[in-house]
This record gives C-alpha cells, structure tokens and sequence, in this order.
C-alpha cells in the first residue's frame, strides 16, 4: 500500500516540519555525528512529540549536514528545544559548526512503502 496525501488532506496538520542546513568544520565531523546520534536518540526515546529525524551528508562535501525533522505540534518543539538533552548537544557542538540555517516546511505529498 501506497499512502499519497496531497493538501486537502494535509489541512488539519498541525506537525512541524523543518528542514535544518547546516556546515561544520571539516575536522569535527566525527564528534559532531556522535553528538547528534546522541541527541537524535534521546529525543526520539524520552519526547513523545518527537516524531522522527533524518540526517543526511551532502556525497561532495560531508560536513555539510542535512536534517530533516518532525514534531507533533509547536508544542512539542518548544519542549524539545527546552529539553536538556538538545541544551547539551547545542552547548557541545557550538564550537564545530560553522552555520546554521532552519526552514520550517509545508508537506505536500507523501509516498512510501509500507512499513517505512
């Protein structure tokens, strides 16, 4: 089964969507995955308005990042952007990253395998 919402459907949304760009130095790449695996799990096992992240390297150029990330509600972000485990991934890769760019998104359309 293949689920396709388009905008009608996607009306009563009230997820968040981000998009977050974002450009280390080169030579923190391994610390800056670690701290983000770390981050990523937490929030993923302890937020339940948490609801998924992909992380992404460009092919050409691995430090830069691309997440993509999904909450609940606003709500469910400003608790996560509160929590202390997000407060200690931003103070431990304040230093590894060079900027920083957030877009919030509208989903579209959707399309996946079952079990995805």
């Amino acid at each position: 089964m293949v689920l396709i919402l388009n905008s009608n459907s996607m009306a009563q949304d009230h997820r968040i969507y981000r998009i977050a760009q974002i450009h280390l130095q080169p030579t923190q790449l391994d610390k800056y995955n670690a701290a983000l695996k770390e981050q990523m799990t937490t929030a993923i096992s302890v937020e339940p308005g948490v609801l998924s992240y992909y992380a992404v390297s460009d092919k050409k150029n691995s430090s830069h990042i691309t997440i993509f990330e999904i909450y609940a509600d606003s709500a469910a972000y400003n608790a996560h952007i509160q929590s202390p485990h997000f407060k200690k991934y931003k103070e431990t890769v304040k230093d590894m990253v060079k900027s920083l760019e957030l877009e919030d998104v509208d989903v579209i359309g959707v399309a996946k395998k079952p079990g995805m």
